[in-house]
């Protein structure tokens, strides 16, 4: 099979979901310029004026010309409201970030709610739940059984080993 242009331009990752290097990088300084930008820019859009927001990861396609932005507002409040307004704003951002970024297209800015907080709040709950608490405690107390066995098993071997020695060594017969 004779190797294409394309396909020698394609990435050699190792997983074919796996974000390159450059992607990870431009999408850190699309973060950077983003909390910048929202920070210091004062909206006209009532909505967002009075909300402090907060990005939190931005993901980029391997094309650079697409951002997927992770947003959160400050508080634990729900952001869901706030996506349309933030979506009327994305060109205005996006044209704000462009200079700082140095990149040949400014990428398109898609904001999304940020559920990782909300996830991580909701498996501290489970993981704290009673019935979860008594498997976790069950399942040590039976893994520090099995390593006691396993102690006492190894402990029997070395002393069995030690009241039979081996053998008399046969003489060398050379």
């Amino acid at each position: 099979m004779k190797a294409t242009w394309s396909s020698a331009m394609k990435p050699k990752s190792s997983q074919p979901n796996t974000p390159s290097q450059r992607q990870l990088r431009v999408g850190e300084e699309i973060r950077h310029a983003l909390a910048d930008a929202l920070l210091r820019t004062e909206f006209h859009d009532k909505v967002l004026a009075r909300e402090k927001l907060t990005v939190s990861e931005v993901r980029m396609s391997p094309d650079l010309r697409h951002a997927l932005v992770f947003a959160t507002v400050l508080g634990h409040k729900d952001i869901t409201p706030l996506l349309p307004a933030l979506k009327r704003v994305a060109p205005f951002l996006r044209a704000q970030i462009a200079p700082r970024l140095g990149l040949r297209v400014s990428p398109e800015l898609k904001f999304v709610k940020d559920e990782a907080l909300e996830q991580a709040t909701k498996i501290n709950k489970l993981l704290h739940k009673a019935e979860v608490a008594r498997d976790l405690t069950a399942e040590s107390k039976a893994a520090a059984l099995k390593a006691e066995q396993e102690a006492a098993a190894l402990k029997e071997e070395s002393q069995g080993a030690a009241l039979h020695p081996p053998g008399p060594e046969a003489p060398d017969p050379h």
